[in-house]
């Protein structure tokens, strides 16, 4: 994609969504973390479901230690995968006691540094929880990246590694959020919803979808 279109691309996403922002409910920067971390392989509305309860009771690492490996369990079982990542919530939140008294660091090393924390998770706490220009390749923005052009690369870093050195100034700390939601609710996996893209004719995806609607009248 030219650089004229890529700066008009970010230009309409953020006009349909001037302040866009994760959707997993937290409540703090460490919670912003544990609900990251579990969200792996599961919705965010099941992460949220999930921990609803659990925040309200959990808000510091100290207070996840306590209530220990069985209790957050039986919080989180909802979730796919719940067993490995209850382990790594208490082995990060001790971590982050011992290491950090207590607090998330603002620092990509040292996030992926603790247990269960991986690039795109340590991308998204440094973006949501302090405004970094970072960039959270997930399967939506990686399809995303692709099909359109954006960004295209045959792995998640490279991906990443194209939008960080072409997404523009204005839209930096923003991208990673108008793109996963276009790949959420608009550019999805099995048919993309291009009739009602806004951004349909700067994209390079050439079997775009026609409106299903469109096609029942004409039939």
């Amino acid at each position: 994609m030219k650089k004229d279109d890529i700066f008009e691309f970010y230009r309409r996403l953020a006009e349909d969504n001037p302040e866009p922002e994760t959707e997993l409910n937290f409540g703090n920067t460490y919670q912003l973390l544990v609900a990251v971390t579990c969200s792996a392989q599961s919705t965010d509305v099941g992460v949220n479901k999930a921990t609803k309860a659990l925040f309200e009771k959990v808000k510091t690492p100290e207070q996840m230690v306590a209530l220990g490996l069985d209790g957050l369990k039986e919080h989180i079982k909802t979730i796919g995968l719940y067993n490995n990542k209850a382990k790594n919530v208490i082995a990060l939140s001790e971590a982050l006691i011992r290491d950090h008294g207590g607090e998330v660091p603002n620092d990509r090393e040292a996030l992926v540094a603790l247990p269960g924390v991986g690039r795109k998770t340590a991308n998204v706490v440094m973006n949501c929880a302090f405004g970094e220009e970072t960039f959270a390749v997930d399967t939506h923005i990686f399809r995303v990246g692709n099909r359109t052009g954006l960004a295209p690369g045959k792995t998640v870093l490279a991906v990443e590694k194209k939008l960080e050195k072409q997404t523009p100034k204005p839209f930096r700390v923003g991208a990673h959020h108008w793109l996963i939601l276009h790949g959420r609710y608009i550019c999805k996996a099995r048919t993309p919803e291009c009739w009602r893209c806004p951004v349909e004719d700067l994209c390079r995806f050439k079997k775009k979808t026609p409106d299903p609607k469109a096609a029942k009248a004409s039939a």
